[in-house]
């Protein structure tokens, strides 16, 4: 799975950060976007759990954050309920133009009220899931409904909501009265998804009941016994992405999301020179890696450099095999650091006495140690540093059998 930062225009012209997950082949079957609840980001938890457990059903998944929150432009009191929608609705044109279109809407509380009101407007949505929804746009005023008086003597008002400090004024409020959600429910025509928590303390569960009558078929309900509001055990949003992953198969068309096969190897990279310039895939058996150039030689600089893997499993290494020692002595390690960097050298600047100088392969590595640890116990682990079979592999001498397949 590999997330890509995007920025994002919506129709006021202000910057929405977002963020693309793929899946591990970095091939999307199809595309997906997710709105999160009311005051969120799209860096909770929660968010980013059913993001990534969507693309291994074979999505691609944008999160974001709408006007006003998390790192998008604008103020919270421009984010009422029409600009989530409008933001959804950029955000959708942007993955149109850029990538391929969505056609799956996830929203989480008032972001699912928000997805089925944008869906209902884009022919390109095939499915909507939501997550502890609200039937009605206007239930989330009860959150800040004690200063609604203060909002109509004083206008711009400085509320509380779930702990932080956010300003509304009446157009605000105003605007959540504008969107009949009931009669959009109803005139979706979509499949639709409704998941809640059976004892949501923010959204109770009768919402649930209300936009499961309203929505016609095909309809799901899914009950998260257990869950809160936010999702908060990571076991509930993981669950939440498996689930959406598996029943929006059912309305779209089955597509093989292949992977690299290493072909009994340990792993497998691969180049399509004709498309991706330097940008190397790699697979191993259970997990995906890219490796580019940088652009001072040419690259797109997408992921690290060749260089760059070998000195990564030195110090992956160097650090595991320091934890298992330090663990096995019973040492008071707390964290290792292990800083590499790999070059070319000559002989002469390393003090070496060989009887042909020349220019060698470099490689320093650096150790910082955390923890209650004394001088003799640092050098130790300085020693064994030298010992991880990393280390002793580029010491050795090393026999590479090259054939054609």
């Amino acid at each position: 799975m590999k997330s890509t930062k995007l920025e994002i225009q919506n129709k006021k012209g202000l910057t929405l950060q977002a963020y693309l997950e793929l899946p591990a082949n970095q091939k999307p079957s199809y595309y997906a976007i997710f709105a999160h609840c009311f005051t969120c980001t799209s860096t909770l938890s929660a968010v980013k759990n059913i993001s990534r457990a969507l693309t291994n059903h074979g999505f691609g998944v944008v999160r974001f954050d709408f006007t006003g929150l998390g790192k998008s432009e604008g103020n919270f009191s421009d984010s009422h309920f029409s600009a989530n929608v409008a933001d959804l609705l950029a955000v959708n044109s942007f993955l149109n133009e850029n990538y391929k279109a969505p056609s799956l809407f996830v929203g989480h509380s008032l972001g699912g009220a928000a997805v089925i009101t944008a869906a209902s407007k884009l022919d390109n949505i095939k499915a909507v899931a939501t997550i502890g929804a609200p039937a009605t746009v206007g239930h989330v005023t009860k959150l800040f409904s004690h200063s609604l008086d203060e909002v109509k003597a004083k206008g711009d008002v400085e509320v509380n909501i779930g702990g932080r400090p956010f300003k509304i004024n009446q157009e605000f409020i105003d605007d959540f009265s504008k969107t009949d959600l009931p009669e959009i429910t109803k005139n979706l025509r979509k499949p639709l998804l409704i998941m809640h928590a059976p004892f949501d303390a923010i959204v109770g569960i009768d919402n649930a009941e209300k936009l499961y009558r309203n929505a016609h078929h095909p309809k799901s309900f899914i009950s998260l016994d257990g869950a809160d509001h936010l999702l908060s055990n990571s076991r509930d949003s993981l669950y939440v992405g498996n689930m959406i992953g598996n029943w929006v198969q059912r309305y779209f068309d089955p597509k093989e999301n292949i992977m690299l096969d290493t072909e009994g190897e340990q792993l497998v990279a691969h180049l399509n020179l004709k498309e991706d310039n330097f940008t190397t895939t790699i697979q191993t058996k259970k997990h995906y890696l890219i490796a580019d150039e940088p652009e001072s030689v040419g690259g797109n600089d997408f992921g690290p450099s060749p260089y760059d893997y070998l000195s990564t499993g030195l110090a992956a290494c160097t650090v595991m095999t320091l934890k298992l020692y330090a663990e096995r002595k019973k040492w008071d390690l707390q964290e290792v650091f292990a800083y590499i960097t790999y070059s070319k050298k000559h002989s002469n600047d390393l003090m070496l006495d060989i009887e042909k100088p020349k220019r060698m392969d470099h490689l320093q590595k650096r150790l910082k140690f955390v923890g209650d640890l004394d001088e003799d116990q640092k050098n130790r682990l300085k020693e064994i540093a030298s010992k991880c079979p990393v280390h002793k592999t580029l010491q050795n001498e090393v026999i590479i059998e090259t054939e054609l397949v």
